[in-house]
């Protein structure tokens, strides 16, 4: 069938419009990639709109088996989301109501609301400061009796403490959960993330390193017994076939389950940008350096990204290029001001948001997690931003702490 379907670049916002700042230096875009890969991309979605199939279809199966080859795993299972993704993997891995997980206290809130969401209980624990990844000796703080599993969360651009998470675990006998979500291409001595432990979680959220244009995740384990489950309770809970599988839907239901089936549109367009993340991980690298060459010894700047050395080899993956300043919130209105905007990670630690407040945490139990929030702010990075760009934005931060001009 011939389809009319084209691309264009969004239009350009019209100068001077009232209250509308001129944005030079976007937090994200993809426009320029998207654009480049548009004639894969519109093959892909002719080909799921011929077959009629548009969720839970055949790109989904297509996209599932060549990421597991990619990274290594038995089983690739998308989902619509990273966060559905955490919830269906401690449901699949034995969470009960009550059970308790360790997760870090700096972090995205889908780390800890996943474990309320599987009827769990989050235990927070602090970081450590240079990996904003959950410190092992603070985890280990926070076991009780209760406690049956634990979340290393691998954050920006590195993964945890593997080897201390791994002998924490044993010591306590706990079940090892990844909220991997940022950590594609992360490896730890050559075994990817969300496959050092019971499982793992990837989401394809648009900033993330893969991403989609909306929303969609994955679940990845090298357990089949773990992978089924999920696998049924993305779809109702149904077990048997189900991936494009129309008479699927009358399967028999087993466990209560989730309507959490990734769309074969996501999938369409994830299986093209999947042939340029060797590329994309590569360009995200040498923009993380191009920043750290221009802000090192910068006034202001207290915390460059640092990737620690392990005993073993490990691979890391610039998805946000984060760094800690002093009067972080006015940086940011300087930054705004000229056209360059940002993100804030994470302006509340877990232990003190409001839907976690029946755990009854107090300001000051997680020092480092909460010294993370008052300074750190991610600066733009993705494969399309330029090296003017960053230019631009390393010359704007220094005329802030200067007070010189750009």
């Amino acid at each position: 069938m011939e389809h009319a379907a084209t691309f264009a670049e969004p239009a350009a916002q019209a100068p001077g419009a009232p209250g509308d700042r001129e944005v030079t230096v976007p937090f994200f875009t993809q426009a320029t990639s998207f654009a480049n890969l548009w004639p894969q991309i519109q093959a892909n979605l002719n080909a799921v709109i011929d077959r009629g199939k548009y969720s839970h279809g055949h790109l989904v199966a297509e996209f599932e088996a060549v990421l597991a080859e990619r990274i290594g795993a038995a089983h690739v299972i998308g989902v619509n989301s990273g966060t559905d993704a955490l919830v269906l993997l401690l449901r699949a891995a034995g969470l009960g109501p009550g059970d308790e997980v360790v997760v870090p206290a700096f972090s995205f809130v889908a780390s800890a609301s996943s474990v309320a969401l599987a009827q769990g209980r989050p235990a927070f624990a602090d970081i450590d400061p240079v990996t904003y990844s959950i410190d092992p000796a603070s985890a280990a703080d926070a076991i009780t009796d209760r406690t049956r599993m634990i979340m290393p969360v691998h954050l920006f651009s590195q993964l945890a403490d593997m080897a201390a998470i791994a002998e924490l675990a044993e010591q306590y006998a706990l079940t090892v959960v990844e909220d991997s979500a940022e950590a594609i291409g992360m490896r730890w001595d050559g075994v990817h993330a969300g496959l050092l432990g019971t499982g793992g979680v990837l989401s394809f959220f648009p900033t993330k390193t893969l991403g989609a244009l909306g929303d969609a995740g994955a679940v990845v384990t090298n357990d089949d017994r773990i992978a089924e489950t999920v696998a049924a309770l993305r779809h109702h809970g149904r077990f048997g076939r189900t991936l494009d599988h129309f008479p699927g839907i009358s399967n028999e239901t087993v466990l209560p389950g989730f309507n959490s089936k990734m769309d074969d549109f996501q999938a369409a367009i994830l299986l093209a940008k999947l042939t340029r993340l060797d590329a994309d991980i590569a360009r995200r690298a040498e923009l993380a350096a191009a920043y750290t060459e221009r802000l090192t010894g910068c006034p202001g700047v207290r915390r460059l990204p640092t990737v620690v050395e392990r005993e073993v080899k490990t691979d890391a993956v610039f998805y946000v290029y984060l760094i800690e300043v002093e009067r972080r919130d006015d940086l940011v209105a300087h930054l705004a001001a000229n056209g360059v905007t940002t993100e804030t990670y994470y302006p509340v630690p877990l232990h003190r948001q409001p839907c976690f407040a029946e755990l009854g945490h107090r300001a000051g139990e997680f020092p480092n997690a909460e010294a993370a929030c008052a300074h750190a702010v991610a600066l733009p990075l993705y494969p399309d931003l330029t090296d003017s760009q960053v230019d631009r934005v390393c010359e704007l931060i220094r005329a802030f702490y200067t007070g010189s001009r750009p």
